[in-house]
């Protein structure tokens, strides 16, 4: 009987790491667009990352309904209906060439409903279906490697169609969007025909005495939600502004190198590829090493490359690759040596998200799913970050400086491996 349960397991872990993959295929593309609504529209730093803002706000308010949404109808239905949801955002998306800056935020926003839905589901089912601990964050880690492919796709996609940052459109990006509602609609169709034995949700018993306790009753969580809150400015501030430093020209407000969208697109490219070696090596080695050890390590080189990246001259300058994958061939560019430091930041975030969301939720039984639903919640974070790294480069006239954002999320994360991460409510029966 076991052997046949992990038989029947097979096909849903196939299905959820897909998820991963579409997840962040749609989600990165934000901040290579950021380069299009700063050109198309004048806008500022802060403004230019208007999708982002969409994107991860609509996390705030999706996010518990999202784990109600699991409770009510299952994991396959709430994909079913997020991908759904996606397919609107796009084609909104796609219409904002013609209709203006408000109508991209509104498919943003609604893009980011269909994200937040998609994490709801793909993070504790891959958990749960691996048992959770170590083999749940080994899963989870495995998913993060496709996701990070799917980045890796999408800038150097982007990079290509961008092209001169200071000429690109909305309308540049047709091809990018078309791909990501084709994916969309095949993942409709494919899980739609695809059966999935999921893993039983607890059986909620109706009294007349509410539980006094929550998700929300665990220290551990709580502050683990935090860490995730302040990982996108890790995750995402970091490559969103290489890009603007390297695309930015040097007579801006906020000066830059005034490098070709093309060349700094398939740089920015590996930092995604990074993380996707990074996220190899976790899902290799995930099931012997703890979540926690992954968290202190990474953060700990977080913190001195992010430091070196902030403080090393501009004078001193290395060449960069990049992959051109189109050519199969590697191309180099002249920047700055800390712009590599910060590049190197995609190997330690590979790891962050997989193993914060396995220690936040280790431990909660029957509280699991509205956890998982209160834990996407904070992924507006993300976009509250990158818009405050945004507001201290508009503030300080610099790039580098607004990094100092960056390393106050990296050393928050460290304190939460080292010590919020404890459950010290072993009291709370939850099963």
């Amino acid at each position: 009987m076991e052997n046949k349960k992990k038989q029947n397991y097979i096909i849903p872990i196939i299905v959820m790491i897909a998820l991963f993959a579409m997840i962040a295929f749609v989600t990165n593309l934000c901040s290579p667009m950021a380069v299009i609504v700063k050109n198309q529209f004048g806008a500022s730093n802060f403004l230019s990352q208007i999708g982002n803002y969409g994107n991860f706000i609509a996390y705030l308010v999706m996010g518990i309904p999202s784990g109600m949404l699991i409770r009510r109808i299952g994991y396959k239905k709430t994909a079913l209906v997020a991908l759904a949801v996606g397919i609107v955002g796009i084609l909104v998306q796609w219409l904002s060439g013609r209709t203006g800056f408000g109508v991209y935020l509104v498919g943003a926003f609604i893009a980011g409903f269909c994200m937040c839905m998609l994490n709801t589901v793909v993070n504790p089912m891959l958990n749960l279906l691996g048992g959770g601990g170590n083999k749940g964050n080994q899963l989870i880690q495995t998913g993060g490697v496709f996701n990070s492919a799917a980045a890796v796709a999408v800038y150097i996609l982007m990079g290509a169609l961008i092209g001169d940052a200071t000429q690109a459109k909305i309308s540049d990006a047709t091809p990018a969007l078309m791909i990501a509602l084709a994916i969309f609609v095949i993942g409709f169709i494919v899980i739609l025909f695809t059966r999935i034995d999921e893993p039983q949700q607890p059986v909620e018993v109706k009294s007349d005495v509410k539980d006094k306790y929550s998700a929300f009753s665990f220290r551990h969580f709580k502050l683990g939600i935090l860490a995730i809150f302040l990982y996108g400015g890790i995750e995402v501030g970091t490559p969103t502004y290489v890009l603007q430093y390297l695309t930015a020209e040097p007579s801006a407000a906020t000066p830059g190198i005034g490098m070709s969208g093309t060349i700094a697109g398939l740089i920015v490219a590996v930092y995604w590829l990074m993380m996707l070696v990074g996220r190899l090596v976790g899902s290799a080695i995930g099931g012997k090493v703890s979540s926690k050890a992954m968290i202190t390590t990474v953060s700990i080189a977080t913190i001195a490359l992010v430091l070196f990246g902030m403080l090393a001259p501009q004078s001193w300058q290395a060449n960069v690759p990049g992959i051109d994958w189109a050519n199969l061939k590697v191309i180099w560019a002249k920047v700055p040596v800390g712009i590599f430091a910060f590049i190197l930041v995609g190997l330690c975030t590979s790891v962050m998200w997989g193993a914060i969301f396995n220690l936040a939720t280790e431990g909660l039984g029957k509280y699991t799913a509205i956890a998982s639903g209160a834990f996407m919640t904070m992924v507006f974070g993300f976009a509250i970050m990158v818009g405050l790294q945004g507001l201290v480069a508009d503030w300080t006239g610099s790039y580098m400086t607004s990094y100092v954002v960056v390393l106050f999320c990296a050393a928050y994360i460290l304190f939460y491996a080292l010590w919020g991460s404890k459950n010290v409510n072993k009291d709370i029966v939850v099963e």
